[in-house]
């Protein structure tokens, strides 16, 4: 993948996150960026969502859902600690 599409990719990643802060952070959570790779995204779940015993749903169920949906590459998404 090229330079401009991962950094583009990162880029829209990020608008989507933006997105979804507001529901994340209604529960004492939030969601940082790690990086993308390879249609990859890599997320810290941070506050509450770290420790929450849902916070695999969420980020499968939500989280990548909507990446995958909206991010045109994006194949997958992993929680890195």
């Amino acid at each position: 993948m090229s330079q401009n599409v991962q950094e583009n990719m990162y880029d829209e990643v990020l608008e989507v996150l933006d997105k979804l802060r507001p529901f994340l952070q209604r529960d004492g959570g939030d969601v940082e960026l790690v990086d993308v790779e390879d249609g990859i995204v890599k997320l810290k779940l941070m506050g509450a969502c770290g420790s929450c015993p849902s916070s695999t749903i969420t980020l499968k169920a939500g989280i990548e859902r909507a990446l995958v949906e909206e991010v045109e590459g994006v194949v997958e998404v992993v929680q890195v600690f």
